[in-house]
């Protein structure tokens, strides 16, 4: 995808996860001048897993960069154990690292949005520490509780709460007693209101040999809505925030033990059970968000800020692939085309599969929770 421009264009990506990582490394491959506005700092544990191939991230991170991300997430060269799925902090170092190769990006993290706006003939992005950031072209990136979101489409701009939440954690082999059967590929239990999604994962150094290996787990709860409300992680109508171990009250936590030993069997209720004790997992409230706008002038969207299925789909880091390569193919001839030209081609694209998705997943969860 690598092409070299007449005229490179300054672009802001706003939001450095996993969809805006890809957006800006494909953008910069193209030729573009990348600023990229993460919140966060640069260590980001999470528990979650997913599926990648080498072979998708090679479109728009080309072979080494590609290579090297996908090492990162799963396990090291040789391992026999392919079907272990992805791990997102693993996929997450990996494109940092390839970010943070490239010439053309200046990745900042800790640097949070606090406003953005347009005229004719530019964009900006103001952070919390007085800064402001000019470029022909902003990506908003920033996740299901998107800033930007709020430029492209002010009529529609919250996600909003699904009607359930998602526990989620990793325990290591090494503190389970659990002399079974190791887990050799995804596991999903349904307990009707519950649902379990287990996996096995590789170690952090990419290792499936015994007693090195993980196990995640995601619990798909529709019974603590009132728990998350009465927390602040659901407000209204909005999924606002997660909740960590530490947000909870050793009574919550013996409910949700208790529960766990009822409904799951071995080795996901061990896993459960140990990352319990060591507070090592948290609670998301479930957001959806059916688009209809990606673009406004010279501003766009990717990722979870364009489009929020339900996990369940298991569809949400492809989607937000193909919405980095469609837009960095876009601009690639932004200087003839025009920014508001070529975002306006990419929302035409986009949307249609960007809807699909989400109202895909919407399925699920109108009978998961008629079922809680």
């Amino acid at each position: 995808m690598t092409s070299t421009l007449e005229r490179p264009v300054a672009v802001i990506v706003v939001g450095g996860s996993l969809a805006g990582l890809m957006a800006g490394i494909a953008l910069a491959r193209q030729g573009h001048d990348v600023t990229l506005l993460e919140r966060a700092q640069r260590h980001r544990p999470s528990g979650a897993a997913l599926s990648v191939s080498e072979s998708a991230l090679r479109r728009i991170l080309g072979p080494d960069h590609a290579r090297a991300a996908a090492r990162m997430a799963g396990p090291r060269d040789g391992d026999a154990r392919a079907d272990v799925p992805s791990t997102w902090a693993g996929l997450y170092e990996g494109l940092c690292r390839a970010a943070e190769s490239e010439p053309r990006i200046n990745l900042l993290h800790g640097a949070r949005a606090t406003g953005i706006g347009q005229d004719g003939d530019r964009a900006w992005a103001s952070t919390d520490d007085g800064r402001r950031f000019e470029a022909g072209v902003l990506v908003g990136a920033d996740g299901h509780r998107s800033l930007v979101r709020s430029a492209v489409a002010p009529d529609k701009p919250d996600a909003l709460f699904a009607g359930y939440g998602l526990w989620l954690g990793v325990a290591s082999e090494r503190d389970l007693d659990y002399g079974g059967r190791w887990p050799g590929r995804f596991d999903i239990l349904d307990s009707g209101d519950h649902v379990l999604l287990g996996y096995p994962l590789a170690s952090p150094d990419g290792s499936t040999e015994p007693g090195e290996r993980r196990l995640g787990w995601a619990w798909y709860d529709g019974t603590r809505n009132a728990l998350f409300r009465r927390l602040g992680a659901v407000r209204g109508t909005a999924a606002h925030h997660s909740l960590r171990a530490a947000d909870l009250d050793a009574g919550v936590v013996r409910e949700l033990e208790r529960e766990a030993g009822r409904r799951w069997p071995r080795p996901w209720r061990d896993a459960i059970l140990d990352s319990m004790r060591r507070s090592e997992f948290a609670g998301t409230p479930i957001a959806e968000y059916v688009p209809e706008k990606l673009a406004n002038g010279r501003i766009v969207l990717v990722g979870d800020a364009a489009h929020v299925p339900t996990p369940m789909t298991g569809r949400g880091f492809a989607t937000s692939l193909d919405d980095a390569e469609a837009l960095a193919r876009h601009l690639r001839d932004v200087v003839a085309a025009g920014g508001p030209a070529a975002l306006e081609a990419y929302e035409a694209e986009r949307l249609a599969p960007a809807r699909s998705l989400v109202l895909g997943g919407q399925g699920f969860s109108r009978s998961f929770t008629r079922a809680a």
